[in-house]
């Protein structure tokens, strides 16, 4: 009978990790509208190749040695051993350790879908990058700095945290983080700070008087459904942070999470479209959009423990941050097309510290030492190797090409193409 309860666990675990981590992957469809909603309409087709090429590279490196750095984990030549291929001592063991936790406790899963669930976060990491630097950049050195991030940087900042390993054998980290504000989200906005920093803004877009001129995307009910498929995404990304569902006390866990998850997307939505009324004097629907990016990064790095009430603070406080970093950026003249910046690495940082508001065992000093850490690594390695390409091959177009749109020059082809004047 307790085989049998252990085996139907299991099963619930695994199966409940795959779908979350399905979820997680339908958020690359999602990143992939919202950039192809908010970038000109000459620059559409080479996001959208970005977007997917970019989800293959980090599932391949991830693959090939991503996991064995982040986790000890490597299953490029070995493959995953499953429980249908453990001898009998291997299966009493693991037994014997859930019947000494209590099933309830103790939940396990297949070691692929472990691999499944975690290798849709890196990509996510990675399509942070591609929206901030869009419109200038080459298309290969992109794919190039894609390998390096996915393969290295990120595996590396992923297994002093979420793994537990010290830090170059120097010093641990004492750090919360539920399901990513700072190890995905900081992390892929630091690499792209780097990345623009480099890469430099837009022509046009910022005047030699200091003015900043307004380039609009060129369909924002694409840019909508990106943002609802985000949101939905993100139930699969905090949701599967709880690693099983097996017992009651998780699955209540589960749902509070669910719960808190959309809470703070409601109130930073809310909360950015109030301030930009007050700021513009109208409804900026991009605002919006972001406001709500912004509640749910806000709540990723501990969505399980507040109320909904308190959840709804965290992301009306994300929404509102979001509008003032976005204007902020733009006086820096950082050249950040659809915002990914302030949404995943200002608000990313908000979140690292609201996770003192309901968290008992967090400090400041371990979210603020966990926060630079993650930050400096990426920020510093990321720009080590945008620097390098820029010197190898070049990371920007030419003022001619990004003049006439990186879809020619880069890919050959027009996403609209009937509407080109003859």
């Amino acid at each position: 009978m307790q085989d049998q309860i252990f085996e139907l666990q299991y099963a619930m675990d695994t199966f409940y990790f795959l779908i979350c981590g399905a979820l997680v992957m339908w958020m690359a469809a999602g990143f992939a509208m919202l950039e192809a909603g908010l970038v000109r309409s000459k620059n559409t087709t080479e996001i959208l190749t970005k977007n997917v090429a970019l989800f293959a590279i980090a599932c391949t490196m991830y693959l090939v040695c991503g996991y064995q750095i982040m986790y000890d984990g490597g299953i490029f030549l070995s493959g995953i051993t499953t429980v249908a291929e453990m001898d009998d001592a291997a299966v009493a063991e693991i037994l014997a350790a859930s019947n000494e936790a209590g099933f309830g406790d103790m939940g396990e899963y297949s070691g692929a879908s472990d691999f499944f669930f975690q290798v849709v976060f890196v990509a996510t990491a990675m399509s942070i990058v591609s929206g901030a630097v869009a419109e200038r950049m080459k298309l290969w050195a992109f794919l190039a700095f894609a390998v390096v991030m996915t393969g290295f940087i990120y595996p590396m900042e992923g297994s002093w945290t979420w793994n537990g390993d010290s830090v170059f054998g120097i010093y641990s980290l004492d750090y919360y983080d539920y399901a990513g504000s700072g190890i995905v989200h900081l992390a892929g906005a630091a690499a792209a700070l780097a990345g623009v920093m480099i890469l430099g803004p837009r022509k046009g877009k910022y005047g030699a008087d200091g003015s900043v001129k307004a380039i609009p995307g060129a369909n924002l009910p694409l840019a909508t459904l990106g943002t609802f498929i985000l949101w939905l995404g993100w139930f699969g990304f905090n949701g599967g942070s709880t690693l099983k569902l097996g017992g009651i006390g998780v699955a209540n866990e589960v749902a509070n999470v669910f719960l808190n998850t959309n809470a703070a997307a409601a109130g930073g939505l809310i909360a950015a479209l109030i301030v930009a009324r007050i700021m513009f004097g109208k409804a900026d629907l991009t605002m919006a959009l972001n406001g709500a990016l912004a509640g749910l990064v806000a709540i990723t790095a501990e969505p399980a423990d507040p109320t909904p009430l308190l959840s709804t603070i965290i992301g009306a406080i994300g929404g509102t941050i979001v509008v003032f970093s976005i204007v902020f950026m733009d006086k820096m003249k950082i050249d950040d097309p659809v915002g990914a910046i302030s949404v995943h690495g200002v608000v990313g940082i908000w979140g690292i510290f609201a996770v003192l508001l309901s968290d008992a065992d967090a400090s400041f000093g371990g979210q603020l030492i966990g926060m630079l850490t993650i930050f400096i690594w990426v920020f510093v390695t990321s720009l080590i190797v945008w620097i390098a390409l820029k010197a190898i091959m070049g990371i920007r177009v030419s003022e001619e090409e990004e003049a006439e749109g990186v879809d020619i020059s880069e890919c050959g082809m027009e996403a609209y193409p009937e509407f080109v004047t003859q």
